[in-house]
């Protein structure tokens, strides 16, 4: 049996045909809260690269990425990322299939900020609760604080 075939027969369906037409169209870029922050950002004069795959050894790419200041910055949803404040609601239906996902989810960001850390970057978490011109306040101390010095 073929690993696509695997990675189906294990995967859950959708409780109803509406369920899996709103999962499917959900977003995983260009996000509300990834377009209020970038909007911030850019007020503040910072520019930045979008999706740059920047984990190495794996397709991870982060949401916004300050390279020669070495910052990753990702905007992680509530409910898909385990908030601590908002990430409490699990669906009745499929709940194990849920809490699994999400652990998951919280496994990997962690281990991508491991990787990046090692590897000389900082990481930003922003959720998408936050107030986005704090957090592109935050964000922009920090590549300001870390920009190679040119010399003249």
């Amino acid at each position: 049996m073929s690993a696509t075939l695997l990675r189906v027969a294990r995967s859950p369906f959708a409780s109803t045909p509406a369920v899996r037409k709103r999962m499917q169209g959900q977003p995983n870029r260009n996000t509300t809260p990834e377009l209020r922050l970038r909007s911030q950002l850019h007020r503040l004069g910072l520019r930045f690269r979008l999706e740059r795959q920047i984990v190495r050894g794996t397709r991870r790419r982060a949401d916004i990425a300050f390279g020669p200041s070495r910052v990753a910055v990702y905007v992680d949803g509530c409910f898909w990322h385990g908030c601590p404040l908002h990430g409490s609601h699990i669906p009745s239906v499929n709940a194990t299939y849920w809490v699994e996902k999400i652990r998951k989810n919280k496994e990997r960001d962690e281990d991508s900020n491991r990787r990046l850390l090692e590897d000389g970057w900082a990481v930003v978490r922003v959720w998408e609760h936050e107030n986005m011109a704090t957090a592109a306040g935050r964000i922009a101390t920090l590549v300001n604080s870390r920009r190679p010095h040119l010399p003249r």
